[in-house]
């Protein structure tokens, strides 16, 4: 941590910098080709990946592989995302930011963010937008209206985050890093020794019967 308090007082000694997120990033709605069912196809080799929220699970950072793919015509109708774009969730989860690790398209139940490059670093983009404050502030502005909820692109644009620089950001990712696979780790050997406990709980208590 001395590294990084080093950083920051080098760096930005007058506090940091903080930019709605539509000032860093483009944010859009994904959309949907319709009816759907006549552009998903079974050809892998010509097909599009058709990212969607069974294709993701809670502990993801990354989308790696589609379940199903949509066909060029489909494409055209929807919106293409590149790896390396983020791409969050704007019901159910609100917010819940994935990174791309495939070209795909996305419907309107997603939002993508690109172009932030020269702003912020992937990584620490993801810690941003997984961060309490962050997502209480999206889970509680879909909800305002009272009505269905819904995290739109607008929302998204006007939520602000700290923007230090490079050199901070990527001292802030080293550090959490560290601590995400401390945790990891012990996630393994908690697992482990649950495995190890059930085994010789039920070898303990397993007897055989007086004849």
């Amino acid at each position: 941590m001395s590294k990084l308090n080093d950083l920051i007082k080098e760096l930005c000694p007058d506090g940091v910098e903080f930019k709605p997120l539509g000032e860093i990033a483009t944010i859009v709605r994904g959309a949907s080709p319709r009816p759907i069912k006549y552009f998903v196809t079974d050809d892998i080799k010509n097909g599009i990946h058709w990212i969607k929220i069974g294709d993701v699970s809670p502990e993801s950072k990354y989308i790696t592989d589609t379940k199903e793919y949509i066909t060029i015509d489909g494409a055209k109708k929807s919106k293409f995302v590149h790896k390396g774009d983020f791409i969050l969730s704007n019901s159910m989860s609100f917010g819940r930011p994935y990174i791309l690790d495939i070209d795909g398209c996305i419907h309107d139940g997603w939002l993508s963010l690109s172009g932030f490059e020269d702003y912020v670093s992937a990584d620490y983009l993801y810690y941003i937008l997984m961060s309490p404050h962050i997502q209480n502030e999206m889970k509680k502005k879909a909800s305002f209206s009272g009505a269905v909820s819904n995290l739109n692109a607008d929302i998204v644009k006007c939520i602000k985050i700290p923007v230090p620089p490079l050199e901070v950001q990527c001292e802030i990712v080293r550090i959490l890093d560290k601590f995400t696979e401390m945790i990891e780790l012990l996630k393994r050997e908690t697992d482990l020794r649950k495995k190890q406990y059930e085994y010789y709980r039920d070898k303990l208590l397993t007897f055989e019967e007086l004849k």
